[in-house]
């Protein structure tokens, strides 16, 4: 293929997708493309002319594409270029509730095992290769299959433990924001620390002593002797035992969350809502997403999701942020049973919220990265990050200016019970946080579009526009 001088000058290549000699991503303008090498030009043709690739689009488990006559980015070694359907908004295992990661993990035994069928495996196990696309989990790198060799193992079985089933394992025994660790963990969570920390009671289990403890006893073996722990040989009944096993032992890791204050503030009667101020509220909601007409919408702070569900419900592509993992799960389960697609909810400490990691600080995305969001909705959040994190009006007002071009916002006064609750345990130095000032502070970022206090309390609602 010639390459069109044109066309290199304009695309770029992806910081996360450069470890695989198989094929890269790369942007032009606004569109994602795939470069397939000429080392998985048989991998690729296999995939296609099978039945796997079709099996697998037709049943919601592969991203679909169609083969482009793009010019490749690196034309020497290219085979094709593909154009796979780009994925709204792109999260990662570290922002995902149990059930998501769970659901993502029995999404990628489900594919090992229908690649297993038309002579095909996963060479990759990855967490990051799976992306939530209307509320179900997909897998996104089409190059991620390689031909089966008889008798050889699954060369990404230590990877998906690593990814999958040591996370959920801790979470499910240890504590739920273990899940924190695949921040700093990118390859996942090494097996030998994940036998440390799960306790002894899980070596009852046939499949966590076999797939986390003896696993993580075998990799230090044979590394003291530096060897592969995957050379020997596997039948293909074996494959299919240890994919069976594998699904056992996920689909037995179960996380029952309790009451949070988050997950069920609606439903207590400490939110400062009687039900005409909930009502006025949600009106106010439902006509300022009107006025903005996003595409995307941005929930930060969402609870359990009911304000998000205004906007979802009226076709708008929904991201549901919030740092409760109880509220977050609730969210996720309520969408599930519902086969609502619209709404995407997700763990996330705006104080400290996902960060570029990886090589060059890169390879994962930070929140603002994926900014901006057409509309960003912020309910009942401005005093926990004035006065929860010592944050200035000018600070919140500048990262929503960076995160939307439409802004919902509601202010809640100092003589409101949440705030003086909040007081209640420390030195009130927030001289300045009155709405004067709010408005003053983030006039300089937005137009203020509209403004109404919500019935039965001296909390307002606005609408603003990005300058």
């Amino acid at each position: 293929m010639k390459q069109n001088k044109m066309d290199a000058r304009t695309d770029s290549r992806l910081a996360g997708s450069f470890r695989d000699p198989s094929g890269f991503i790369f942007k032009h303008d606004d569109t994602l493309f795939r470069q397939v090498n000429l080392a998985y030009r048989d991998d690729y043709d296999y995939l296609i002319d099978s039945g796997l690739y079709r099996n697998l689009v037709d049943s919601d488990l592969l991203v679909p594409h169609e083969e482009s006559s793009h010019p490749p980015v690196n034309p020497d070694i290219a085979y094709k270029v593909i154009e796979p359907k780009k994925i709204d908004f792109i999260s990662y295992p570290y922002e995902w509730c149990f059930s998501q990661l769970k659901d993502a993990a029995l999404a990628t035994l489900e594919i090992h095992k229908r690649a297993f069928e038309y002579g095909m495996i996963l060479k990759d196990a990855s967490a990051y290769n799976i992306q939530f696309d209307n509320g179900r989990p997909v897998l996104i790198d089409t190059l991620s299959f390689e031909k089966y060799r008889d008798g050889e193992p699954w060369v990404a079985y230590s990877q998906f433990c690593r990814h999958f089933l040591a996370p959920l394992a801790l979470m499910r025994y240890r504590d739920i924001r273990v899940g924190q660790l695949l921040r700093v963990n990118l390859d996942g969570i090494p097996l030998d620390m994940a036998s440390t920390l799960l306790p002894w009671r899980t070596k009852l289990s046939f499949s966590l002593m076999t797939h986390i403890h003896l696993h993580a006893g075998s990799q230090k073996h044979f590394e003291s002797k530096r060897v592969n722990a995957s050379n020997g040989k596997m039948k293909p009944r074996a494959m299919l035992g240890l994919i069976d096993s594998l699904e056992t032992a996920v689909k037995k890791l179960n996380w029952r969350p309790g009451k949070s204050v988050w997950g069920n503030y609606y439903q207590d009667n400490h939110n400062n809502y009687d039900d005409t101020a909930l009502n006025h509220k949600q009106e106010l909601v439902s006509r300022y997403i009107d006025m903005a007409s996003p595409r995307m919408l941005w929930d930060l702070g969402a609870n359990n999701g009911r304000f998000s569900r205004i906007a979802a419900d009226k076709g708008v592509q929904t991201i549901a942020f919030d740092l409760d993992y109880t509220a977050v799960e609730e969210d996720y389960q309520k969408n599930t049973r519902a086969g609502d697609k619209r709404i995407l909810p997700l763990v996330l400490d705006l104080a400290n919220p996902s960060a570029g990691i990886g090589w060059e600080h890169r390879e994962r995305m930070s929140l603002l990265e994926r900014a901006p969001a057409d509309t960003v909705m912020a309910l009942a959040l401005v005093h926990h990050l004035a006065i929860g994190n010592n944050l200035a009006f000018d600070q919140i007002a500048h990262f929503f200016h960076e995160a939307g071009r439409h802004l919902i916002i509601e202010f809640v006064p100092k003589d409101d019970s949440q705030v003086q609750f909040m007081l209640s345990s420390r030195r009130d130095i927030f001289h300045d946080y009155n709405r004067e000032t709010f408005e003053k502070e983030f006039s300089a970022y937005f137009d203020i579009e509209q403004s109404e206090m919500i019935m039965n309390t001296k909390r307002n609602l606005y609408l603003m526009t990005r300058r």
